[in-house]
């Protein structure tokens, strides 16, 4: 299936792992022009360098941080520069700390909303005038599943993901008259960096083993298994190609069907 992505030109987000290199890797994969940003430059160029010679894609890497604005704004200017354009947008970000209410002030709060939210805005809005000249574009919002159901323990991350699910959702009315669709992509258990790590804190603060922490979760997803970063990827290219002609708006779950909720 041709899913139109040849030649377009693709921003990614938090790409030098995980989720983020994963989908980059998949619209390298079908034929895309990517730019893909992390903090980390080492982690960025071994990122880029893997990933050509996985799909032989064209790649080019920008060390960003996605909290501060001029970073956005440098990233945006040399992603035009480089590929004269611009058809998609991935956000994306690392998820704040594990904790409850009580473990945070106002400081920690902050950086959580600049990271995981205010940073979608400002991704958003600097994208927009280059999707708009395109005649359209796909924006993909990568989230978590506490969009439909909060997570214990992740109270930062239960708050300002499901922020970014009401700013697409308003989004996909304001900007359907330029052709823009705009989703949100919710990772379940998928086997990444940031999972593992999370389960490792559940591990140690309950007094089990990672492996015996991993079971009793793939014991709620009805598929028995977490998901893999390859998998995830595949509905993210989906979404952001020009197969997709009508789906604006939504959130899809990608979590072998743990979560229960409508």
């Amino acid at each position: 299936m041709d899913v139109g992505l040849h030649k377009k030109v693709v921003l990614v987000m938090a790409a030098s792992k995980g989720l983020g290199k994963a989908v980059a890797a998949e619209f390298a994969r079908e034929g895309a022009q990517v730019m893909i940003a992390a903090r980390s430059e080492a982690s960025l160029l071994q990122a880029a360098a893997e990933i050509r010679e996985a799909t032989g894609g064209e790649i080019e890497c920008c060390v960003a941080d996605a909290s501060n604005r001029a970073d956005i704004d440098s990233l945006m200017e040399r992603t035009i520069a480089r590929f004269g354009g611009l058809d998609v947008l991935v956000t994306n970000a690392g998820g704040p700390p594990g904790g409850t209410f009580d473990d945070f002030e106002d400081e920690i709060w902050e950086r959580a909303f600049q990271s995981n939210l205010l940073n979608v805005v400002r991704l958003i809005r600097a994208a927009l005038p280059h999707l708009r000249k395109r005649g359209g574009g796909r924006i993909l919002n990568i989230t978590s599943t506490s969009i439909k159901q909060p997570i214990e323990g992740l109270i930062l991350s239960n708050t300002f993901r499901a922020g970014i699910q009401g700013l697409a959702k308003t989004l996909a009315v304001e900007l359907a008259v330029d052709n823009i669709l705009i989703n949100t992509i919710a990772p379940g258990r998928i086997d990444t960096d940031r999972v593992r790590e999370l389960d490792a804190a559940r591990a140690q603060a309950q007094g089990r083993t990672v492996e015996q922490v991993r079971n009793l979760h793939e014991q709620n997803i009805p598929l028995g298994r977490y998901g893999t970063p390859e998998e995830f990827a595949k509905v993210a290219v989906f979404l952001g190609s020009q197969a997709n002609t009508y789906v604006t708006g939504s959130s899809l779950l990608i979590d072998g069907g743990m979560v229960r909720a409508l």
